[in-house]
């Protein structure tokens, strides 16, 4: 007979699948579905280990969508924003500006996940190809440099080698750029829907994602035990923590290097922040943040083109994650990366991690792409989006105050910040009730 504990748990779960009935929220029903992998694994860890399929059919779909994902938002981000001679000095100001941010953001993450350690400890189960991972030799400098150009797009693309894809992309994109408009302008329309029908995909892909995510766990806990949630938690709190390092150390400096008034800027931007927060949507918030830098004294004709640019090329909070989710990964998989390895892995998640800020849980598809190219498992990635709800709500509020903050920054370093609209922006902004 089942023990009275057993009774309650379920007794929980169910609760919680009617609470999930009503929300009709995806995360919601994510979280469910991990607690009742977590459940399933725990009680039954001979049938939890046979419902991996079921992840593998997600991990499968994923995969489909990385290279026309990324080959569409790079060229609608390149060509369709970065027309140097519509923008000029202002753009590559602005371009500079988001990659030493986000390069910046991408070595907090390192740093943090190096010195916690949080994936350390994490035995895999052993069913997880050992040849799959990285056991060839070093390789010289010059032979890592040429495997990042592609001699054959489709052969990159079967193959799954995203910075090849990525490299190709962005070329392509710079090389649409200088068409002229008459000639730009199909392309450019062809990436943008074939961009949109991939977040659309995305988002089809997504329904299946809480089977896909309750096999994982399942799969995990019964092979590992419930042991592994504490590397989780440590995961969690160390990525709060970097957040608060790189806030402290780049954006803090970065603001009082522009001039800028903390107080007013951070009252200016608290409620695009507060919507990125609660949403964990970055374009929720991107309307009520332009309106409100606006109104602190940058130029509309700013706003408008950093603002967007920013979403694609300046996303901080989403760059840490993915340094730190990434050397997680290999910690977890048992695998001594190389300092010249974890360098080519950081550069292909800063070139990776590029457009897709409007794409619902755009950072688990660049991770699971990303990691997949290197050769390590993907099971510490469905383990780390047991707590992505969590951390997707900080790492979007960072993505928005970077770009608000990016577009001040821009305006002073082109003389054109009117500080005599910042104290005006106090009271022109609602505050709500």
């Amino acid at each position: 007979m089942p023990g009275p504990l057993l009774l309650l748990r379920w007794a929980a779960i169910v609760a919680a699948v009617v609470f999930a009935v009503r929300r009709r929220s995806l995360t919601t029903w994510i979280l469910v579905s991990i607690v009742i992998g977590t459940e399933m694994g725990h009680d039954f860890p001979a049938l939890a280990t046979q419902l991996r399929v079921f992840s593998q059919i997600f991990l499968r779909l994923i995969r489909t969508i990385v290279a026309p994902l990324l080959f569409a938002t790079l060229v609608v981000g390149i060509a369709g924003h970065s027309d140097l001679k519509q923008v000029g000095r202002m753009g590559i100001k602005a371009l500079i500006y988001f990659e030493v941010v986000t390069t910046l953001a991408l070595a907090i993450g390192w740093v943090a996940i190096t010195i916690s350690g949080a994936g350390v400890g994490v035995a895999l189960p052993p069913v997880v190809d050992a040849a799959a991972l990285p056991t060839t030799p070093p390789r010289t400098w010059a032979e890592v440099l040429l495997d990042v150009f592609p001699d054959n797009i489709a052969k990159s693309v079967g193959e799954g080698h995203v910075l090849q894809v990525v490299v190709f992309s962005v070329f392509f994109g710079i090389a649409l750029a200088m068409l002229p408009e008459a000639r730009r302008r199909p392309m450019l329309a062809f990436a943008e829907s074939l961009a949109d029908t991939m977040f659309g995909f995305t988002k089809l892909i997504m329904y299946f994602a809480p089977i896909g995510v309750g096999a994982a766990i399942a799969y995990t806990v019964g092979q590992l035990g419930v042991g592994v949630l504490v590397n989780l938690l440590k995961l969690l709190a160390t990525f709060y923590v970097a957040v608060a390092v790189f806030v402290g150390l780049v954006l803090v400096p970065v603001a009082l290097i522009a001039r800028v008034p903390l107080r007013r800027f951070a009252a200016a931007v608290v409620e695009p922040v507060s919507i990125a927060f609660a949403t964990t949507s970055s374009e929720a918030a991107l309307p009520r943040a332009m309106e409100a830098m606006e109104k602190f004294g940058v130029p509309r004709q700013i706003v408008a083109f950093v603002m967007p640019t920013g979403y694609s090329f300046n996303l901080d909070g989403s760059s840490l994650y993915l340094s730190l989710a990434a050397i997680f990964v290999a910690q977890a998989a048992g695998v001594e990366l190389s300092i010249g390895q974890q360098f080519l892995l950081l550069l292909t998640l800063m070139l990776t991690s590029k457009g897709v800020a409007g794409v619902p849980r755009g950072a688990l598809v660049i991770l699971l792409g990303t990691v997949g190219s290197f050769g390590l498992p993907t099971e510490p990635v469905f383990m780390i989006l047991g707590i992505d709800a969590l951390l997707d709500m900080l790492r979007t509020s960072v993505n928005v105050l970077g770009n608000c903050l990016a577009t001040v920054v821009v305006a002073r370093w082109e003389g054109a910040f009117d500080d005599r609209k910042a104290p005006e922006a106090l009271a022109a902004i609602p505050t709500p009730h």
